[in-house]
């Protein structure tokens, strides 16, 4: 992902990947965003749509199910990496040769990119009647609506960090029970390692995994204190942080992390080594519920160079308590992404079209739910369980449907719309992890950069 930015950018496996009628290279296509006019057609014309997400097999579900309903507007899906999307979109959208329809994010994101939007506020009214906020999970619009009221993308679905996700037939094979605490944690990987697997996979050179997982360990010591820290109602210089920030450095100290850890990216290298199976597990959200699918999860697997793409049954566990006394499994999310449709674009009303399509209506929402890649933003829609493949049914749909429901009591976010905050994190995480320091001395830093960075604390 970027340097905490935008961690809803968190699911790309693939450099790039193009689907629609037309196939367009990075090194710069004309798009059909050009001079902005009177928007268009609202049923016909060529979008170009760019994003980090989702994935090319799940852009082409939405896409078929889009051209069902409106078949005279293609949609040419443009997949750019993690890493290089702010740099991509930044002269696009300050060109005339930019996408009609690209992903955003909140927080940082959002507010960088987000002024380049139509108000799409009454589209979305028209959608779904004057109670449409009463209709949409909270946590996704408040992140896409500007300081002036103004929803400037359509949340398609949130997706939420915390668990941690484990190949569940290596832990069946080797008798191991996941675990619940850190000093479990150890000895669990302990056991991996002598039977030739690693445990716990990681990278830990993108310092927004980094925030992850020191917000999730925090949350097992103090629900929610991590949150108030970042919005100034807690200082970071908390015992409870700081046994935080000692934690998440154990888990380097205790074997817990692979070496080299801070040289591994989690897109493509964490991951790949977890779908490899070299790595019996790996810190994912919820976005990683769409590799229980069995098609999905035999992309995802040759995309890591397995030549036999054999699918095999993973599950998301709590992530563990720093200790006895905790409590394991917090989670915490945002919109995944919105969809904002460019004010320059030529082809705007079919552009909104879309995208209003995708976030609003039962049949968009419900290809989004069945996906698993999003939970959906129109609260009414749930998975069709019945009718999605899984590789082990009996096992994993329930862990999934728990996943869920656990889901939909998270109120605390992981974006952070302070970028400056978001790198002080990142430089504590790390700076630990290469024991350069110590957590009392992380925490002091850190809390002098998040004064410098504009919190204010009470």
């Amino acid at each position: 992902m970027q340097s905490g930015r935008f961690k809803g950018a968190q699911r790309s496996i693939a450099a790039v990947a193009v689907t629609g009628a037309v196939v367009a290279a990075l090194a710069g296509c004309a798009q059909s965003g050009g001079g902005g006019g009177d928007g268009g057609s609202a049923t016909s014309g060529t979008v170009d749509w760019w994003g980090w997400t989702p994935e090319q097999a799940v852009a082409e579900e939405y896409i078929a199910a889009f051209n069902e309903e409106y078949p005279d507007i293609t949609i040419n899906f443009r997949q750019l990496t993690i890493d290089g999307y702010e740099a991509a979109i930044r002269p696009a959208l300050a060109s005339n040769t930019g996408p009609d329809v690209f992903d955003i994010a909140p927080g940082a994101q959002f507010v960088q990119f987000g002024v380049y939007g139509t108000d799409l506020t009454e589209k979305v009214s028209d959608a779904l009647g004057d109670d449409w906020e009463d209709q949409l999970a909270p946590i996704g619009v408040a992140g896409l609506t500007d300081e002036d009221g103004a929803l400037r993308g359509i949340p398609v679905g949130s997706t939420f960090a915390g668990p941690v996700w484990i190949n569940q037939e290596i832990f069946d094979e080797l008798g191991l029970q996941p675990p619940t605490t850190v000093d479990e944690w150890v000895s669990v990987c302990e056991t991996l390692t002598a039977a030739g697997v690693g445990c716990f996979v990681q990278g830990a050179s993108q310092v927004a995994f980094d925030q992850d997982t020191i917000q999730a360990i925090a949350d097992t010591i103090n629900p929610g204190l991590f949150t108030k820290a970042t919005r100034g109602e807690a200082e970071w210089t908390d015992p409870d942080l700081v046994k935080a920030f000692a934690t998440w450095q154990r888990l380097f100290d205790d074997g817990i992390m692979q070496k080299g850890a801070l040289g591994v990216q989690q897109y493509p290298d964490a991951n790949n080594a977890f779908m490899s199976q070299e790595y019996a597990m790996v810190m994912m959200g919820t976005w990683y519920m769409q590799f229980t699918r069995p098609n999905n999860m035999s992309i995802a697997i040759e995309a890591a160079g397995v030549g036999d793409a054999a699918p095999f049954t993973m599950t998301p566990i709590p992530f563990p308590a720093a200790d006895a006394e905790g409590t394991p499994g917090a989670m915490f999310g945002d919109a995944n992404y919105g969809l904002v449709v460019n004010t320059k674009s030529d082809v705007r009303s079919a552009a909104e079209t879309f995208a209003v399509w995708l976030g609003t209506s039962d049949e968009g929402q419900q290809i989004v739910a069945n996906a698993l890649n999003d939970i959906p933003s129109l609260t009414s829609v749930q998975p069709d369980w019945d009718s999605i493949e899984l590789v082990d049914p009996d096992v994993q749909r329930p862990k999934l449907e728990e996943l869920y429901e656990r889901a939909a009591t998270v109120s605390d976010n992981r974006l952070l719309p302070n970028s400056e905050l978001a790198d002080a994190i990142g430089i504590a995480a790390t700076t630990l992890a290469a024991g350069d320091v110590t957590p009392e001395e992380a925490v002091k830093t850190l809390q002098v950069s998040a004064e410098a960075a504009g919190v204010v604390f009470e």
